[in-house]
């Protein structure tokens, strides 16, 4: 994980730690409207309503802001997904899985959005991870969706794609929230339209997946 300047210092205060948190959230509006090549330092120092080199003195590079905000983002992300539990009722796990993506949708749109944008970039500041520690968790996590099919417990799917469907569909709602609520309209696009989400989304993955009786 990046290390922010201060934080290199033998003791970080009370102010150092609040000026860090300032520049990531500045970092992370700039982040996820531009994404990193659009972004610069110059204009993450005026949103986060500092000079730049105040700003330096804390982070000493772009990059630096970028990867501190790309790790807090991987960790969260992954969270719902080491949740999955290979011992727990499919349908349940399933179902929490979907509302727990939707929920960081809704909770986290511009982490989504940063997300995004770093992977539509080629993935050059994350390649290693996606190549190591999340391919590592998904291939555990496929394993335990095969075995759930294996024991007639689901219908048989292949896992990554059901696991991509179910990243694709729900981020979405945080990556394409201006489309979704300007077709939804007025009317359906408030806070609701993520409980709507989850409903359509648990019948559409557990309608699918649930073995019928014969």
């Amino acid at each position: 994980m990046a290390i922010p300047r201060a934080a290199k210092t033998q003791r970080r205060t009370r102010i150092q730690e609040e000026k860090e948190e300032q520049i990531l959230e500045a970092a992370l509006d700039v982040f996820s409207a531009r994404g990193f090549r659009g972004s610069t330092i110059d204009q993450i120092a005026e949103v986060a309503g500092m000079s730049k080199p105040n700003l330096l003195y804390y982070f000493r590079t772009k990059e630096a802001m970028h990867r501190a905000l790309i790790d807090r983002v991987l960790y969260t992300w992954l969270e719902p997904l080491r949740a999955f539990d290979a011992e727990g009722n499919p349908e349940t796990e399933i179902r929490n899985y979907i509302r727990r993506k939707l929920e960081l949708a809704r909770d986290f749109p511009r982490e989504s959005r940063l997300f995004a944008n770093e992977v539509l970039q080629g993935a050059p500041h994350i390649e290693d991870e996606l190549k190591g520690p999340l391919k590592q968790l998904v291939d555990e996590k496929a394993e335990v969706i095969r075995a759930w099919a294996k024991a007639g417990k689901i219908a048989k799917c292949d896992p990554y794609h059901l696991i991509f469907s179910i990243w694709s569909t729900t981020q979405h709602y945080a990556d394409f929230d201006v489309q979704v609520r300007a077709v939804l309209g007025q009317e359906h696009a408030g806070a609701g339209r993520f409980e709507d989400a989850a409903r359509f989304l648990e019948q559409l993955f557990i309608g699918g997946l649930m073995v019928r009786p014969t």
